[in-house]
């Protein structure tokens, strides 16, 4: 699936653990790969598993956890699902 969603400021300095926006100002849109979910025991999060384009050295090697519904990203998901028999390629017009 891919998404966006608002990124902050805070959103920056990401290093592990489950994000959620706690202070900054808003710096634009980001789109990102959502790659799975899961639920942090500590802090009782439900959380998205994302993959960033930036590089490995952001966050969790390149991926991040983000709560889910924060900064809007369950609102601006997209997704598809493949036909059976495959597509077909477009005619080439000459």
């Amino acid at each position: 699936m891919e998404a966006a969603f608002t990124v902050y400021n805070d959103f920056m300095s990401y290093s592990s653990g489950v994000y959620y926006h706690k202070t900054g100002g808003v710096l634009g849109g980001h789109a990102v790969k959502i790659l799975g979910w899961g639920h942090d025991a500590t802090t009782g999060l439900d959380y998205w598993i994302c993959a960033n384009s930036w590089n490995t050295t952001w966050g969790e090697k390149g991926y991040f956890k983000i709560k889910v519904g924060d900064c809007g990203i369950d609102g601006q998901v997209t997704a598809g699902t493949a036909k059976k028999g495959g597509v077909k390629p477009p005619s080439i017009v000459q």
